[in-house]
Parts: structure tokens; C-alpha cells; sequence
């Protein structure tokens, strides 16, 4: 049962059809994707460099049945409009093994196909901008008065592995491009140099900005000429990578994007060398957990008159609703909405992207993981819904906050 609230909404997560205009091969297992956005839902498809988009299609699942498989991708490019008030989003896919949309991606996605694409999302973004704001930049905007371009001189160092390059790149363009005294160092892992997405893109970007970007190929499979170059990003590597490749001292925002292992350990070593956690961005692609609900309805939960329940009251949209949760069921606020509520937004389902966020209004939650919400927003009381449980009787969320 659902009523109508008067609460104020943000912009929150939806999906609109977006046609595919162009599937770009960057190496063997990965494709760069990218989505025309019409006049009429660019607004909907305004971004910072470094924010994500969810695509969610149907797919077949292990028995032949139709099921719907959604996955998050980093934006790889920079804002960018058109005379005609049209758009484009650009997403790199990667084949992960045993990855069902990545794989059906990369064999089978073509111009003219149509996906669900989710509005872009994420605060995996720079805020080095004037009085703290995020850093913009619009192309187009950019030729014709590039005095709008919002961008303090500062010394920015990003560590990326694999995938991980793609945030990243649309970030070091948008920060290099701001202002003229800006630095970015870049390290980024692979395993050989066949594996290395945008590989040209960076080469160019060298070329743009040859004594303000430095350029770090790590490869952990190839004999580099330099040995720190040559082999697996460790603990210690890091430090010598820190105390000699990059002037760790001078750096005014770092950003890590890549798998669990990697991030947690540069966040560790950075916090042992002093660095302020709000001098950090970070962003995972996956914990390496693969639970997550199933499709749009949320995992089937027994329900049993006889048993103990949680009462989940939510707000989305405006309309509140309610579920009673089985208390031995240990579901997710997540889950429990989905089931009477199909629309409630999510992308990743672990605690990766921050899509499900919401306010905790009543009640309280014990939240597994968070590697989405930094610790101001902790304070305020927003909780990852995909991870949160019920520890009152009666607990209630707003999405629209």
C-alpha cells in the first residue's frame, strides 16, 4: 500500500532506452560502448568525470529462462554536448571471466541495439573545484568560454589496475584540461601491455600535456627496462613507487579505482604516511562477493504468520509504502522493498556503488559493508539499503533525500 507524502525529491536513479551509436574494440576483452542521449533526456544525463551508469537488459539464465542482468560502468569520457541539444554517454566493458553481461557484451553488443541505461550516479568525482565544488567540464562549453572551466591548480595522483583506467581517464582529462598548472601522475597495472585499455587515448594525452602528466605502465606479466615498472603492485612496490615515482608529499587528492585488494592496500599505506582520508577518493568495481537480489523483484523470502517480523516503512518518489520482513529471514532493506515496490533503485547490490542510499529516518540498522559512502554522509544517517538490516522493530528509509 502506498499514499502520498509531500517530500522533496532529488534527482534519483531511472532508466530510460538509450540506443547503442557505436561499440569501439579496445583490446581482446573489452569494448568501449557508446550511447546516444537524445535532446529531451539530456538533462537526465548530466555527469561528473568519474560517475557510473547501470545497463540492464534480459538475458538467458543457466536454464535457457529469460532474466534480467543489470552492471554498473564507469563513464570514460568527458562531458560533451551538441548543437541540437543531444548528448552521448561512453562506457568501456571488460570481459571478467564467467561474467554474464560482460561476455554477452563483448560478442554480441552492436550499433542500433537498445539497453536500459540508469542515470548517471556516483561520488567518485574530483572537489578540488572553487570553494570545494566539483570539478566541471563541458567540451563543448569548454572551446567557446573557457573561463567556465572550474578548476583550482593542484597535484593530482591516481593509482587504476585493469578496468580501473576508466573513471580515471575522464577524470585526468577534466582536471588537466581546469587549469593550465595542474599535474596528474598516473600509475596503472596490468598484466601485459596487450591488456591495457586506452592505451592510444593515454599515449595522446601524454602527447597533450608531455611535462604535466606523468605516466606509470606497471605490467606484472612483462619484463619492463625499468625493474619498478616490472611485476605485481605489492606493499612493497607501493612504497617505492610513493618515495620515488611520485612526489607523495605534494599531492592535493589521490584516486584509487581497481579490485578490493589493490585500493585497500594503497588506502592503508596512504593513511600510514599521513594522508587525510578526505584527501582520498576510491572506487571498487566489486568486492569479489557475487550476492546480490535477483532481478527487479528482490530474493523470495518466506513469510510466516506465526514468526516475528520487522515492520520497513520507506518513502521513494514521494509515495511511502511498507513490508513486513521476517525476522529470521536476516533480509536486506533492499530485498524487502523490492518485493512490493519493483522500481527501488539499485545497481551493484554490494555495497560497491551507492545507488540504494537512503536516509535512515526511524529505527536503526546494522549496514555488512560500505565502500560506497564516505563519512559525512554516515553522520547524516544514510545507509546503504542493500546492506542494511533491521535491528528494531519498526524501521523506516527515505530514498528521496
Amino acid at each position: 500500500m502506498t499514499t502520498e507524502t509531500q517530500t522533496a525529491s532529488r534527482r534519483r536513479a531511472s532508466f530510460h532506452n538509450l540506443t547503442v551509436a557505436e561499440v569501439r574494440r579496445l583490446t581482446d576483452d573489452a569494448i568501449e560502448v557508446t550511447f546516444g542521449v537524445p535532446a529531451d533526456l539530456a538533462g537526465q544525463y548530466d555527469y561528473l568525470p568519474g560517475q557510473y551508469v547501470a545497463l540492464r537488459t534480459t538475458l538467458p539464465d543457466e536454464d535457457g529462462e529469460p532474466h534480467e542482468v543489470r552492471r554498473s560502468y564507469s563513464i570514460c569520457a568527458e562531458p560533451r554536448s551538441f548543437e541540437d541539444g543531444s548528448s552521448e554517454i561512453r562506457v568501456a566493458i571488460k570481459k571478467d571471466l564467467g561474467g554474464l553481461f560482460s561476455t554477452w557484451a563483448n560478442a554480441e553488443l552492436k550499433a542500433g541495439d537498445v539497453l536500459d541505461v540508469m542515470s548517471p550516479q556516483g561520488a567518485f568525482i574530483s572537489r578540488h573545484g572553487k570553494d570545494g565544488s566539483p570539478v566541471q567540464h563541458n567540451v563543448m562549453n569548454s572551446m567557446n568560454h573557457p573561463e567556465e572551466l572550474a578548476g583550482e591548480p593542484g597535484n593530482f595522483v591516481a593509482i587504476a589496475a585493469g578496468s580501473g583506467i576508466t573513471p580515471v581517464i575522464a577524470i585526468a582529462r577534466t582536471l588537466l584540461a581546469a587549469n593550465p598548472e595542474t599535474t596528474f601522475d598516473l600509475v596503472y597495472a596490468n598484466k601485459a601491455a596487450m591488456d591495457v585499455m586506452f592505451l592510444e587515448e593515454l599515449a595522446d594525452l601524454k602527447d597533450k600535456y608531455p611535462t604535466r602528466l606523468a605516466l606509470h605502465h606497471v605490467l606484472s606479466r612483462e619484463q619492463r627496462i625499468a625493474p619498478l615498472m616490472t611485476g605485481r603492485i605489492d606493499s612493497e612496490k607501493l612504497q617505492a613507487l610513493l618515495s620515488s615515482a611520485i612526489h607523495a608529499e605534494d599531492v592535493d587528492e589521490w584516486f584509487l579505482c581497481g579490485p578490493f585488494e589493490l585500493v585497500q592496500l594503497c588506502r592503508d599505506t596512504l593513511a600510514a604516511r599521513g594522508v587525510e582520508p578526505e584527501h582520498v577518493r576510491f572506487e571498487l568495481f566489486t568486492t569479489g562477493r557475487p550476492d546480490r537480489p535477483e532481478g527487479n523483484a528482490g530474493r523470495p523470502v518466506v513469510e510466516d504468520e506465526s514468526q516475528d517480523t520487522y515492520k520497513i516503512t520507506f518513502t521513494l518518489d514521494g509515495l511511502t509504502g511498507d513490508v513486513a520482513s521476517p525476522t529470521h529471514a536476516r533480509e536486506s532493506i533492499l530485498n524487502a522493498a523490492l518485493r512490493v515496490r519493483p522500481d527501488v533503485p539499485f545497481a551493484c547490490a554490494g555495497g560497491v556503488c551507492g545507488t540504494c542510499r537512503a536516509k535512515l529516518i526511524t529505527g536503526t540498522v546494522t549496514m555488512d559493508e560500505n565502500y560506497a559512502l564516505e563519512q559525512d554522509e554516515l553522520d547524516k544517517g544514510y545507509v546503504l539499503t542493500c546492506q542494511s538490516h533491521p535491528t528494531s522493530e519498526e524501521v523506516t528509509v527515505d530514498f528521496d533525500v
